[in-house]
């Protein structure tokens, strides 16, 4: 895991270039947010870390009414242009001014917020029966690509402490299951929720070259890498791949329904409907 400092770094990093991020990031299945917004008792839903307003867009078209909150004015002042009101706060000490929401989301996020904090946080303003549900799109491409592009990290972007790549064969990876676990254990420590629940959807996207290399700048940390090694990872990403590349993907979602209960209190109780 990367030192404090880096976990700043690497989260003021997307900023930087929000138009590439809003363009080229991929989308969250229908089905999951028809799933999600169904098991909501309302339509008032708090998107944590919106961003760009990716998910906040797909929850309005779902029939939502949707307030963002970002720490990052630059994301948040896209999100606007597309009609999503966001303000901007770290989540663990906005200030929700007495308002109260159905459902508190999170799309590719949480795990830049404090987890018992964030889940207190999310207590306080969701109504009792409201829901929570937090999301990640993990890749899950085939073995020999994984082992193409890691191979091209380790070698040309020596600088980064990490590689996104680190994936077993034919699974979720295990940063993202990490993500969840993470999540889960920081619901159940707040005391305000039932059981939390994982659901996994898969699905696959097949990029055009440019387009997969048109997003990979938007990734955690390369920003962070000195423009050479920028340079050469995009080089050997485009020459380990064809025209198109078909990238697998697991969206993994951590879901808890709000209880009655006091944040401090032991909680037990119903997850929103798992798929």
């Amino acid at each position: 895991m990367p030192t404090p400092d880096a976990h700043r770094r690497l989260a003021e990093s997307f900023g930087l270039d929000a138009e590439r991020y809003d363009r080229t990031r991929p989308r969250y299945p229908a089905a999951m947010v028809e799933r999600i917004v169904a098991a909501l008792p309302g339509a008032d839903v708090l998107d944590v870390g919106a961003g760009t307003g990716i998910a906040a867009e797909q929850f309005r078209a779902a029939g939502c009414r949707v307030l963002g909150v970002d720490p990052d004015d630059r994301m948040a002042a896209l999100a606007r242009r597309r009609g999503v009101p966001v303000e901007v706060s770290a989540f663990e000490t906005w200030d929700p001014a007495g308002r109260s929401f159905d459902g508190v989301i999170a799309g590719q996020a949480w795990h830049w917020v404090d987890p018992v904090a964030g889940a207190r946080q999310a207590a306080r303003v969701l109504r009792p029966g409201g829901g929570i549900a937090l999301f990640w799109n993990a890749f899950t491409p085939d073995p020999e690509l994984v082992a193409m592009f890691a191979e091209v990290y380790r070698r040309v972007a020596p600088s980064l402490p990490f590689t996104p790549w680190a994936t077993p064969a034919g699974g979720t990876t295990t940063k993202d299951m990490a993500f969840h676990d993470r999540a889960a254990q920081g619901l159940t420590e707040s005391g305000a929720f039932g059981e939390p629940e994982l659901w996994t959807h898969a699905w696959d996207h097949t990029y055009r070259r440019d387009d997969w290399l048109d997003q990979v700048p938007t990734s955690g940390g390369y920003h962070l890498l000195p423009p050479a090694e920028q340079d050469a990872l995009l080089a050997g990403l485009a020459a380990v791949i064809g025209e198109t590349v078909t990238i697998g993907y697991t969206t993994v979602l951590t879901t808890a329904t709000r209880t009655g209960q006091d944040v401090s209190s032991e909680s037990s109780g119903p997850a929103l409907p798992a798929g």
